[in-house]
């Protein structure tokens, strides 16, 4: 059967993934524990010998798997390497976090593993069954991974929350595919798009069922208002995991819902537009919701929280620019997923050192970082001004993009609304930023986070949120905080590199993320 030797030569690259899981799985039981730490590296070796895969194997390919539940294409191609490099970057960020702070690392990174297989999935699939349920094997991953710090009251509270509205964004979604099933007889992407394009009426079951999805994928995307699980997850994660939610999940999401808009509901636009009205509203309200709210945090994983809120809307800003004469609305889209992820590494690599040094992660805990560790200090405030918009840096290419192709759509009033509401986020961005930089630091007790012994963390605190809140006098006397490890250092300067050379000359991304987007737009 030569056709099914094609398909399982064109997957390859996730048979090489799931298989790289369970080596991980299957070492971990073999390594002593203070050996375990070389599991993170035999998972960023892992992963980058998928990437070298992938490059080697798959370019150029155009093929519909499975009878149209899978695509293998440069649009699931580019996905799959930006979803597999982001691994690597989120890994050897967290392998001294997970070294002091958590216990079972071989579980860690196993899941985490299965995670970016459910990603890549997700880019690929073309069906709605299929997309559900590569949607799902990420979920199951984070929910394990969000609670992830056993002996931690907010990372349990935190979990069981994203768990118990995880299901019910499941159901709610099924229910919907359900019923778009009993009205239209397809679940294909084209076929929906065939479907929409034909029929003289649209039935109650259908209007129902396609509503019922965008709720459910608005749950996984944390727009608003379906965004209430994310800032009580976010803060109760690690905050390696918090820097997944916050970055992969989100790219993962945007990926699948990118395709499904692009291959069903914008060749129908004609028909059925009623679609941009609903996502333009959700656009607003996650704008205007995830950059207020943010004004009144005080700890660091909550204000990125609501800022990763705000950005949902800027992308689904950029969702209604989507059509079949131009490849705007989703280069605008991917360039934005790239440059966000980018900036956010720097941001949550940044905040990881200053955690394994300190034990400390409220915003007022910042107080004189840039006297203690002006390096941290800089990589914080640089990310903060891509993320606001600021000119040199990615953040303002992104936001130009995406912006451009929101206005050109005829959505004035929506660039508008981005506009202002990038400019509220400076605000909270630049009170961080004056803490670092004008604060002088505050005289807090001494923790004992950075000295946890190995695997196991110390007795008192029990986990990564047990301190005591910054309240004390400030003081001028404090030593320098010591210095990043190579790994976060790596990180960071990478990433820092990124932030401002894509800034700059934006042009070779911009050429593969055009790529991508024909695949899936190839009228624009």
């Amino acid at each position: 059967m030569p056709g099914l030797t094609d398909n399982l030569y064109l997957l390859t690259p996730e048979f090489a993934l799931a298989g790289l899981a369970f080596l991980v799985f299957i070492i971990d039981l073999l390594l002593p524990e203070e050996r375990k730490d070389l599991l993170g590296w035999l998972s960023v070796a892992g992963l980058l010998g998928v990437v070298a895969l992938s490059l080697v194997m798959l370019p150029g390919k155009e093929a519909t798997l499975y009878g149209g539940l899978l695509a293998v294409d440069g649009y699931s191609l580019f996905f799959k390497v930006f979803f597999l490099g982001l691994g690597v970057f989120i890994i050897l960020s967290s392998i001294d976090y997970v070294k002091l702070h958590l216990n079972h690392p071989g579980e860690f990174y196993g899941l985490l593993l299965f995670s970016i297989l459910g990603m890549n999935l997700m880019a690929q699939s073309r069906e709605l069954l299929t997309a559900y349920i590569s949607l799902e094997l990420l979920s199951f991953s984070l929910y394990v991974m969000v609670a992830y710090a056993l002996n931690n009251a907010k990372s349990n509270e935190g979990s069981l929350k994203y768990i118990i509205i995880g299901a019910f964004s499941s159901a709610i979604l099924l229910y919907g595919i359900s019923m778009v099933y009993s009205a239209l007889g397809v679940t294909r992407f084209e076929g929906i798009s065939a479907a929409l394009s034909s029929i003289t009426d649209l039935r109650p079951a259908l209007w129902v069922g396609l509503a019922l999805i965008m709720v459910g994928l608005g749950f996984k995307l944390a727009a608003v208002p379906f965004h209430m699980w994310a800032p009580d997850a976010y803060e109760g994660a690690p905050l390696p995991v918090t820097a997944y939610l916050a970055i992969a999940s989100k790219a993962a999401a945007f990926a699948l819902v990118l395709r499904l808009l692009s291959e069903a509901f914008v060749p129908a636009a004609d028909r059925w537009d009623q679609w941009q009205i609903i996502v333009a509203t959700l656009a607003a309200l996650s704008m205007l919701v995830g950059n207020l709210v943010a004004l009144a945090q005080r700890n660091l994983k909550r204000l990125m929280a609501y800022s990763s809120i705000g950005h949902v809307g800027y992308i689904l800003a950029g969702a209604v620019a989507l059509s079949t004469d131009s490849l705007l609305g989703a280069n605008g889209i991917i360039f934005y997923l790239v440059g966000y992820s980018i900036t956010s590494i720097v941001v949550f690599a940044a905040l990881i050192a200053f955690f394994n040094a300190t034990g400390q992660e409220e915003i007022p805990d910042l107080a004189g970082l840039a006297d203690r560790q002006p390096f941290l200090a800089m990589a914080i405030a640089v990310s903060f001004f891509s993320l606001g918009g600021l000119p040199i840096f990615v953040g303002f290419t992104m936001k130009f993009y995406l912006f451009t192709a929101v206005a050109n759509a005829g959505y004035l009033w929506l660039a508008g609304l981005a506009i202002f509401t990038s400019l509220v986020s400076l605000y909270y961005y630049l009170q961080v930023i004056r803490q670092m930089y004008i604060q002088p630091a505050l005289a807090a007790p001494a923790t004992d986070a950075a000295d946890g012994p190995g695997e196991h963390p110390p007795a008192e605190p029990e986990s990564e949120h047990t301190h005591t809140p910054s309240h004390h006098e400030p003081s001028g006397d404090y030593e320098p905080l010591p210095r990043p490890s190579a790994l976060l250092l790596v990180v960071m300067v990478l990433g820092l590199v990124a932030v401002v050379g894509l800034g700059v000359y934006p042009a070779p991304l911009l050429e593969l993320v055009e790529g991508a987007s024909a695949a899936i737009l190839p009228g624009g």
